[in-house]
């Protein structure tokens, strides 16, 4: 025989948490047949207690249950979540019906709604001064208010009517509330309460509603904010007047009380001010007293009920004051500073508030409404009251991401939904999250969140309330907020006249030219487009900061060209201000990094952050270069995919440098070292080619030494790779030396690395390759004192590392004599340096203003440091070094140079090398002169960090340091 389930088992299958109960309040009402509909609802216990109450006084309603699948879904849905609203139901006979009738599933008109509030408290919609005339109008409006009430949240429950619905239809509900109450206050004051009916007449009263009522997003139990304005009738007294409608907006508010409280607390001067002003006295406040928050609250400013005429001229006043009030000194941090305020006083359950703990409501509503109001200034279609449809004309508009407005969106309805549920239970003003277990369950069966309700809501909770923190964060203190926010009106529009004027003023050489670049960004109706307007404002002032705002424009309308149907580009510019504005500097500053950004757009993305533009570890990119050659079979291709990360890491380098996040002696580490790693990808790639065509045939060993400043790890942007190439055997290893230096030659647009192999012995008539053997049989018996000096900077680059230390380890006796350097190589050493300087200084060019052969300029510092070596190295290994300043180091510690004169020099060399990287930086091609240019001279001392019109600074400054390390120079140079 098959078990026969029991009753309480059944009910606990279906949900409820006391089955014993529910068992007998079934047997008593004689509802078996309702069990499975039951499973539907939120609380089943609490479902079928208020259904059975109010069975025992509506004998009829389990028959019309019975009868009427969408009664029984309504009815059992509604006392499944509001035990207030069932006892409405006990003690209103009949009140079910209405759930019952074809109006039940109808959205009511707003019109509707008025109309059957006042004919409860007795009035006429269509009187033009409508009053009330019932004996008890407070009991009649609750009764027909939580009669409405009841039949919204009925559509509510059962998913009939949508979120933005059921909130625009409370408010439309609480506007009706509101005019009936207005009646019932002039029924009151009317003849019998003390007034004449022609003291009535004498004022217009218009509230307008603030808050959710006035954006018409209202919850179910809330204050009612309002506002009250009034106006005195043709001819009749201002100050009688004001009484007559501060007593109406007084008896307004006693009549609604029974329904929720009526706060006029946003009101000019709080509650200190007056309840009612004039429309001109409350302009009058705004216009010269108005705090920041107070333009924030009337952004949802509405009028609801009394003179509508009068609340639309006061909304379309106040409107004016709201949509400038951004522009306000320190506007956007008094919003912050607000939200700081009103975060640090929530209570210690702040963390189960919906409505001001982190990540609740407060958090969206004041990033939505921030973003409005630094942004409508400009944008009309930002101006919503309400948050959802604000946020979708954000995202619309492009000043928010579009799954950033997504997530906010989700979190925001959800958040809504929960404070529904919570606030229908006993229609009580609540926003705090239960923790006892069975309410968190009914919370989680009222959304529908599956098997586990109670689990699955605390995880949705979190997930909504962290995300909602997390974009808070990120809009609401967004830096770009400030920045538009501070913009005068007149620079946020830009119209031609005017604009061409402004930019001139910014310093823009050529503003027509800028004026097409921005028309180009900026025209159309694309969301590309929108955020371009809401950049270029902002970003025009950051160009103007810089040495170059032409060329900065130019260059941020060819990555914007290249990467603006991307969808991270814009993005990232308008909620990474640090990104932008570094960007607006590079672009404005230098060519050469324009140049490597235009070609490798995708590079933007490393702006943002500090340590994004930190030299990478040699290791690490080696190891990338390698892998990008294995992933090729030509060489060509191969080099390419090698060349595309030199020129990102030429970036990085280049904008690291130009925001002063290094020094120029890591800039020459980082260069050498990317260098390095080019030659070693193209090594490898030339090898694998000579190897194929020789079919697998091993080329043998193959060392690139690096000479030079890349052997002193002191690369410029525009240093060649000077470089010696050394064998084990000669069959191939020319072939490896040819290709190695073709793939690097080949046209790209990109910044070349030439090899440059002629400080090999006997120059360019001597062989490109040599055994090791080799060079030591010429070193030994043909080398010259300048080949020593050259040598100082010798070491391992690039192939195979032991025959690269076997080089230098050959070379050291060279360059570190061990009985020092004779006098006649001394004197040798000296001809050739002053020789150079007679012969190979430009004609017509200033000796005072050549970086690298001037007085006091490179050539100058290294000579004297290489003298020191090899005078020296042989027995002071600290000496043994590549690099020029490390060389001067060791000469203090060894007491071969005095500490001032040490830094004297050091000063010299790092001004004269920085200032080579500046033409380079800012040309975009090398030189060695300080220009004699005005406007190039101005461009590089603003790169060095001069002001505007600090470019003869920068010449004085130079030609002092550098005069005083010649004074050193030809002490310890040139000195016997």
């Amino acid at each position: 025989m098959p078990r026969i389930e029991s009753t309480a088992a059944r009910l606990a299958k279906l949900g409820f948490a006391d089955p014993a109960r529910g068992e007998r309040l079934v047997e008593e009402a004689g509802a078996e047949w309702l069990l499975d509909d039951f499973a539907a609802v939120a609380d089943p216990d609490l479902a079928l207690l208020s259904l059975t109450r109010v069975a025992e006084r509506e004998p009829g309603l389990l028959d019309a249950l019975r009868s009427d699948e969408g009664l029984r879904s309504r009815l059992l849905g509604v006392l499944g979540v509001s035990a207030a609203l069932g006892e409405h139901l006990v003690t209103h006979e009949g009140h079910w019906r209405s759930l019952a009738s074809e109006q039940a599933v109808l959205r009511p008109g707003e019109g509707e709604l008025r109309a059957a509030l006042l004919r409860a408290v007795g009035a006429e919609p269509g009187d033009r001064e409508p009053r009330a005339s019932v004996a008890s109008p407070g009991r009649e409006l609750k009764s027909a208010y939580r009669e409405r009430l009841l039949r919204l949240a009925a559509r509510d429950i059962t998913g009939a009517a949508s979120f933005t619905e059921v909130t625009a239809e409370l408010s439309d509900l609480a506007g009706a509330a509101l005019e009936a109450g207005l009646a019932v206050a002039r029924a009151e004051a009317g003849p019998d309460g003390g007034l004449a009916a022609e003291e009535l007449s004498t004022v217009r009263l218009a509230v307008i509603g603030m808050g959710k009522c006035g954006a018409r997003e209202l919850n179910y139990i809330s204050d009612v904010d309002v506002i009250f304005v009034a106006e005195p009738a043709e001819g009749a007294d201002e100050t009688k007047a004001l009484r007559v409608a501060t007593r109406l907006a007084q008896g307004m508010m006693r009549a609604c009380a029974v329904l929720w409280e009526v706060d006029a607390g946003l009101r000019p001067e709080g509650r200190a001010g007056p309840l009612v002003r004039t429309l001109t006295s409350h302009l009058a406040y705004y216009r010269r007293w108005a705090k920041t928050w107070e333009f924030q609250a009337l952004l949802k400013a509405r009028p609801v009920a009394g003179d509508a005429e009068l609340g639309a001229a006061y909304v379309s006043a106040v409107d004016e004051l709201v949509w400038h009030a951004a522009s306000r000194d320190n506007f956007v941090e008094d919003v912050q500073a607000m939200r700081r305020r009103v975060e640090a006083h929530v209570r210690e359950d702040g963390e189960r508030q919906l409505k001001l703990g982190p990540g609740g409501l407060r958090d969206i509503e004041f990033a939505v409404q921030l973003l409005q109001l630094v942004h409508g200034r400009l944008d009309p279609l930002l101006r919503r009251r309400a948050t959802l449809p604000a946020l979708a004309a954000l995202s619309r508009g492009g000043y928010v991401g579009r799954e950033d407005a997504r997530g906010l969106a989700e979190a925001y309805t959800f958040l809504r939904q929960v404070e529904h549920l919570l606030q229908l239970h006993r229609l009580r003003r609540t926003h705090i999250v239960p923790s006892a277990p069975g309410d968190l369950r009914r919370l989680g069966r009222g959304l529908r969140l599956g098997p586990d309700p109670e689990a699955e809501f605390v995880r949705q909770r979190k997930k909504h309330a962290r995300e909602a923190r997390r974009l808070h964060e990120k809009l609401f203190y967004r830096p770009l907020l400030q920045a538009v926010a501070r913009l005068p009106d007149s620079e946020t529009r830009l119209s031609t006249a005017a604009a061409t004027a402004r930019l001139k003023a910014l310093g823009f050489g050529d503003p027509s030219g800028a004026l097409r670049h921005i028309a180009a960004l900026t025209t159309g109706v694309s969301r590309r487009a929108a955020i371009q307007r809401t950049l270029l404002p902002v970003m025009l002032g950051w160009f103007a900061d810089t040495p170059d705002p032409d060329a900065g424009l130019l260059g941020f309308r060819q990555v914007s060209d290249q990467l603006g149907t991307t969808p991270w580009y814009l993005r990232l510019l308008r909620d990474e201000t640090a990104v932008a504005a570094r960007m607006a500097r590079v672009l404005g500053t230098s060519r050469y990094a324009t140049d490597l950004l235009t070609r490798a757009p995708e590079a933007v993305a490393m702006l943002g952050s500090d340590a994004d533009l930190a030299a990478r570890p040699f290791a690490a990119l080696r190891a990338e270069a390698a892998a990008a050659v294995s992933r090729h079979d030509d060489a060509e291709t191969a080099v390419a995919s090698v060349r595309a990360l030199r020129r990102r890491e030429l970036f990085r380098t280049a904008v690291a440098d130009l925001s002063g996040l290094t020094d120029i002696e890591h800039v020459g580490v980082a260069l050498s070292e990317l260098n390095d790693v080019t030659i070693q990808a193209a090594l490898d790639a030339a090898i694998a080619k000579v190897r194929l065509e020789s079919r697998g045939e091993s080329p043998g060993r193959f060392a690139v030494i690096a000479m030079g400043r890349l052997g002193g790890m002191e690369c410029s942007y525009a240093s060649d790779a000077d470089v010696m190439f050394v064998c084990d055997r000669m069959e191939s290893a020319f072939a490896v030396a040819n290709e190695l230096r073709r793939l690097l030659a080949l046209p790209a647009p990109d910044p070349p690395l030439l090899i440059d192999p002629d400080l090999r012995p006997e120059g360019r008539q001597g062989p490109l390759v040599r055994t090791l053997a080799s060079y030591r049989a010429y070193y030994g018996r043909w080398s010259s004192p300048w080949e020593s000096q050259a040598l100082l900077r010798a070491r391992f680059s690039a192939g195979d590392p032991e025959l690269g230390e076997a080089f230098v380890s050959m070379v050291d006796e060279l360059r570190y004599p061990s009985g020092g350097l004779p006098l006649e190589s001394v004197r040798e050493i000296r001809r050739l340096k002053a020789r150079m300087e007679a012969e190979r200084l430009p004609r017509g060019a200033d000796p005072a203003l050549h970086t690298k052969l001037g007085r006091g300029g490179l050539s100058d510092v290294e000579w004297v440091a290489q003298l020191l070596q090899l005078q020296h190295a042989g027995s002071l290994s600290s000496l043994r070094t590549t690099r020029t300043l490390e060389a001067l180091r060791a000469a203090v510690h060894e007491g071969l140079l005095e500490a001032d004169e040490a830094r004297v020099l050091a000063d010299s060399w790092r001004f004269a090398s920085r200032i080579r990287d500046a033409i380079m930086l800012v040309k975009g091609r090398a030189g060695d002169m300080v220009p004699a240019d005005v406007n190039e001279r101005r461009l590089i001392a603003g790169t060095l960090g001069y002001p505007p019109d600090g470019s003869e600074d920068f010449v004085d400054d130079y030609r002092r340091v550098t005069r005083r390390a010649r004074k050193v120079v030809e002490r310890v140079f040139y000195g016997d």
